[in-house]
């Protein structure tokens, strides 16, 4: 049996989809059991808090395999679960971690995504980490703008291989439910190396009307202009260096894992803008 924790979010909902329509054996920890159940409501749900190690303790009864997704910036949440699990029957734990976590040095915004990986890799519990790029579901944070007639550009020349998150649970689906993935580190990204106005190009050829790219001078231009009012310096920091990582990959760095996985290629941007072109149509 298969435990799976975010599945509200963006890539718990699909992966629920994804382990029922290969008839596993799962079932859904859920803060709120009401508002899972509207979401899944053949599912199998119990209620549970990650911040509550006991309430974990119990969900876990039963479980051979669990699918962690440690939101936010702590490490609490893997803590409680990899305690919980090292003394029960579970035998694989599926990490969803970044790409971040994996650079040689680990910057910033991957060090809470590596600590996790950290703890998982002392527990002695078998593991498995899936580690994606940039989600296309980040176009999303363009809305505010696009309602004011442009989309803003943080990183100019960079590309970056945008991944549908659909893909993602996709492949996590895969790693639950077939054998053979226990000490696999998984990077996940899209086929298509796209600069930020690349990306609205192709938004805009979906929504039928233009966008205006509005372009970043540079890191802390961008930095600026997401935080008026300034940002606290360990953020401003870590913002600044990955944005200048982004902007100094001017060829996009990608790989053949969902091929491998799926075998077949990731979703295109274009697919995943004609599947979410309403949100965008609503900013008009």
């Amino acid at each position: 049996m298969i435990l799976v924790t975010g599945a509200t979010g963006n890539i718990g909902r699909p992966l629920v989809h994804e382990l029922q329509a290969r008839d596993a054996t799962f079932r859904v920890l859920a803060r709120d059991r009401d508002r899972a159940f509207l979401l899944f409501p053949s599912a199998a749900i119990v209620k549970a808090d990650l911040d509550d190690a006991r309430s974990v303790a119990s969900a876990m009864d039963g479980a051979e395999q669990i699918f962690l997704l440690n939101a936010g910036i702590g490490t609490e949440h893997t803590s409680n679960i990899v305690s919980a699990a090292v003394d029960t029957r579970v035998r694989h734990i599926v990490l969803l971690s970044s790409l971040y976590a994996g650079l040689d040095p680990v910057p910033s915004m991957g060090r809470w995504h590596h600590e996790r990986e950290q703890i998982l890799e002392s527990s002695g519990v078998p593991n498995t980490f899936l580690r994606p790029g940039g989600f296309m579901t980040n176009l999303f944070e363009w809305i505010p703008t696009i309602r004011e007639g442009f989309v803003f550009d943080p990183i100019g020349p960079g590309r970056v291989a945008l991944i549908d998150p659909m893909d993602v649970a996709a492949s996590i689906a895969v790693v639950l439910t077939e054998s053979g993935h226990e000490g696999a580190r998984y990077l996940l990204t899209g086929n298509e190396p796209l600069t930020v106005a690349e990306q609205t190009e192709v938004l805009a050829g979906v929504l039928g009307r233009p966008l205006v790219v509005r372009a970043a001078q540079d890191a802390s231009d961008a930095l600026s202009f997401r935080y008026p009012q300034g940002a606290p310096p360990e953020l401003a920091d870590a913002l600044i260096e990955s944005l200048e990582h982004l902007r100094s990959d001017t060829i996009g760095f990608r790989t053949a894992t969902v091929r491998h996985l799926l075998g077949r290629e990731p979703g295109t941007l274009a697919e995943w803008c004609a599947r979410n072109a309403s949100e965008f149509r609503l900013s008009d």
